[in-house]
């Protein structure tokens, strides 16, 4: 197969193959890269491989970093843009399930790409857009299967992360896991529980933001891989039934997926932020996924009132309502952001009166009651039961007093 026009990412990137060749080595586009462009699937970066060792790719371009120089990998600088180069390799003894204990460099693409996860990030192109595929990967494009390379035993020894990558690819691509490899996932699903958790999270958020969620997580059931992820052990029915409602469905980021999860597991807003300090998501990510749990909530029970609007926010009602949607609990996006905009005021800042002209025209001392008159006003502000005006504030803090 021969692509006749790359995509435009391809192209600066060429000379620097061109160059490699030149030299008397071979160096080839590799993995999702040329996956998404057979697809015509958006890219974002490329890798490059290369029969030469990474001593003669830095002999080859005068300005080279050694970025992972241990694992054959050097960064070419060309025209102020950096190009990742890895030297063909082997690899073995994976005594964490993840890493190598020994990379080997070798002069073959065959080798090199048989180490690889799936036929489908198997492929190899040349800069002239010649597809090199060993295994098959283009027949799988073609019939839309995710196959291990090889042994899928040994594929899932090696690097046990594969397993969720499987699934995920199975959502991202709405493609069906082949039946050898899916047999390899549910004998080595327990080998999850070796990989780090920020890596399958990674991985678990990927898979509910793909074109199909519900096969992706259809199969990270039946497979067993959810067993080996925090707070999911023994969520099998929960998760299962949200394959009822989970036809079709989308969601938009990793908020989302989060706030989806703790809905549908039941947690409350402080059981979510533990769930979540499981799964090692950042401070902003628990803040702003509570955020969404309570508007979700509100939304079930139509009880979306101004004060619960100013509380979550528009990101977090928007994602609420994306979310509620797939249970049928959703408003129109329209309605939703005309109420919302109808707010007097989106935040405490924009209150006619802060702290400091409280205590210097209102007569009020720094302190605790101090910040609960503030309070008071911003409610009142937000229900709409005082005018966002600073007399009127000023004379209602003075009763407050």
């Amino acid at each position: 197969m021969i692509i006749k026009k790359l995509p435009a990412i391809f192209e600066p990137a060429r000379p620097v193959l061109q160059k490699i060749e030149e030299a008397g080595f071979e160096a080839y586009f590799v993995g999702g890269c040329v996956r998404d462009t057979i697809l015509g699937d958006p890219i974002h970066d490329i890798d490059i491989a290369t029969s030469a060792y990474p001593s003669e790719i830095k002999r080859i371009f005068k300005r080279t970093v050694d970025t992972g120089i241990e694992h054959g990998t050097v960064m070419i600088l060309d025209h102020g843009v950096g190009y990742e180069t890895t030297t063909f390799r082997t690899e073995s003894g994976y005594q964490d399930f993840r890493r190598p204990d020994n990379v080997t460099f070798v002069r073959s693409l065959a080798e090199d790409l048989q180490r690889r996860d799936f036929t489908i990030n198997a492929l190899a192109l040349r800069e002239n857009g010649e597809v090199v595929d060993l295994f098959d990967g283009l027949g799988d494009l073609h019939r839309r299967l995710i196959r291990a390379v090889g042994d899928p035993n040994e594929r899932f020894h090696e690097d046990a992360l594969r397993m969720m990558r499987a699934v995920r690819f199975a959502s991202k691509l709405d493609f069906v896991i082949d039946q050898p490899t899916r047999t390899g996932i549910k004998a080595n699903a327990h080998l999850l529980s070796k990989i780090a958790v920020e890596r399958t999270r990674v991985e678990l958020e990927k898979m509910f933001l793909g074109q199909n969620p519900p096969a992706g997580l259809k199969d990270f059931l039946e497979t067993g891989l959810y067993r080996y992820c925090p707070g999911l052990a023994n969520a099998h029915q929960q998760l299962s039934s949200l394959l009822v409602n989970g036809n079709g469905w989308k969601l938009a980021n990793a908020e989302q997926v989060w706030a989806l999860l703790a809905v549908q597991l039941g947690l409350s807003g402080r059981e979510a932020a533990k769930f979540l300090r499981m799964w090692k998501t950042s401070n902003e990510t628990i803040k702003q996924v509570g955020k969404i749990i309570l508007a979700v909530n509100a939304l079930r029970h139509q009880q979306v009132t101004p004060d619960l609007m100013f509380k979550v926010g528009w990101p977090a009602l928007s994602d609420a309502n994306q979310v509620a949607a797939i249970y049928g609990w959703q408003r129109t996006t329209g309605d939703l952001k005309k109420q919302y905009d109808a707010l007097p005021i989106k935040t405490a800042k924009e209150l006619a009166v802060d702290g400091r002209t409280l205590i210097q025209e209102g007569g009020l001392k720094p302190g605790p009651a101090l910040g609960r008159v503030l309070n008071t006003l911003v409610e009142a502000v937000v229900n709409g039961q005082l005018a966002n005006e600073k007399a009127v504030l000023l004379e209602r803090a003075a009763s407050l007093k």
